[in-house]
């Protein structure tokens, strides 16, 4: 089907999606280094580009010239690093980096990071923390980057205090944010503060983006179960995902392994760095993550399949460890099925 590019509703869309700045509007300098991601690079300058001109939203390189992509593409920035002087909030995007030497970013970055002003508000999605910090700029900050490289951050940067279980953090003169789409929630955060929620839940309708999401990146995270093995508490281990349903004890684990309940619960920290109490509710949460995402089951039948004795305890652990509740998650990562409505239907009611 093809658009009429005379149809009104694309015409609303293209005033929203490229305003002209208005006098005095908030300069936003994205620096984009070698190995940017390109849809990170891209979300500034579409949400906050997107918020009526309020915005201005440059994108510089650290020298002025074309930078390479993570993916097979060079950008070309309109600006230099002299920009960046001009700045009233920059955003620094994420980007491929060699772990190995994280601590030891492109001389030039940091050489373009010294000509932002004191008092300059700064952003970062995923990657773009390990510069920041890197600059000494994330030392005794509470901050935040995608789950993935929380380890590695952490031994790099001792001095930083990293919160992984977070979608961003907010300091007012620095916020962090996690791995991709948080690059959307961290700016409509940002468009939230400066002018208030109906802006911000406007251009997350024009975006086609949730405008708040529940709980944070610990829904997200990917926790891999130990290798079994063939000896100590692996076979225990194996024995018990196939009964979560029961109310297994510590005393019926060990029995199972033929072990003094007390050998029994130092032999399993050794080999998982978990209690089996602890080991078997993170079991029984990843089953009813996979049933959540997977099923139609009642919450209620969810939890009795995977061994919580009642739903409110389902609840209560599936919101402390990813800080969502089962009906929050089931929305997260199912499909609703609605049906599509047409652009123009969609802006008229929108807007």
């Amino acid at each position: 089907m093809r658009i009429d590019p005379a149809d009104d509703g694309v015409e609303e869309l293209d005033r929203w999606m490229h305003p002209v700045p208005r006098p005095g509007a908030h300069r936003v300098v994205v620096l984009a280094l070698d190995g940017v991601y390109p849809f990170e690079l891209g979300i500034p300058h579409r949400v906050l580009g997107s918020a009526g001109g309020r915005y201005e939203v440059l994108t510089a390189s650290v020298d002025g010239k074309p930078v390479r992509t993570d993916a097979d593409l060079t950008v070309i920035p309109g600006h230099g690093p002299e920009v960046l002087a001009e700045a009233d909030t920059v955003v620094i995007p994420p980007y491929a980096i060699p772990l190995t030497s994280a601590t030891a970013p492109d001389p030039r970055a940091l050489a373009a990071l010294s000509r932002v002003r004191s008092g300059t508000r700064l952003v970062s999605i995923c990657t773009g923390a390990f510069l920041l910090a890197a600059a000494g700029l994330l030392d005794g900050r509470r901050v935040t980057t995608h789950w993935a490289l929380a380890d590695r951050f952490r031994e790099l940067f001792p001095g930083v205090e990293l919160d992984a279980d977070v979608l961003f953090v907010d300091h007012g003169d620095l916020l962090t944010s996690a791995g991709a789409a948080s690059g959307v929630d961290v700016c409509l955060h940002l468009l939230r503060k400066d002018h208030g929620s109906e802006l911000a839940n406007h251009v997350a309708r024009c975006c086609v983006v949730p405008p708040y999401r529940d709980g944070g990146q610990a829904q997200y995270i990917e926790r891999p179960l130990p290798a079994a093995g063939g000896t100590g508490t692996g076979p225990t281990r194996d024995w018990a995902l196939r009964r979560l349903e029961l109310p297994l004890s510590l005393d019926d684990l060990a029995a199972h392994a033929a072990m003094s309940t007390r050998t029994f619960a130092r032999r399993f920290g050794e080999e998982t760095g978990l209690s089996p109490g602890r080991w078997l509710t993170q079991q029984r949460l990843r089953r009813a993550r996979q049933l959540l995402e997977s099923t139609d089951l009642p919450v209620e039948r969810v939890a009795h399949e995977v061994g919580f004795a009642t739903a409110t305890s389902l609840r209560r652990h599936l919101a402390a460890e990813a800080g969502v509740v089962p009906s929050a998650y089931r929305r997260t990562f199912r499909s609703s099925g609605a049906g599509r409505v047409g652009l123009a239907q969609r802006l008229g009611r929108e807007a």
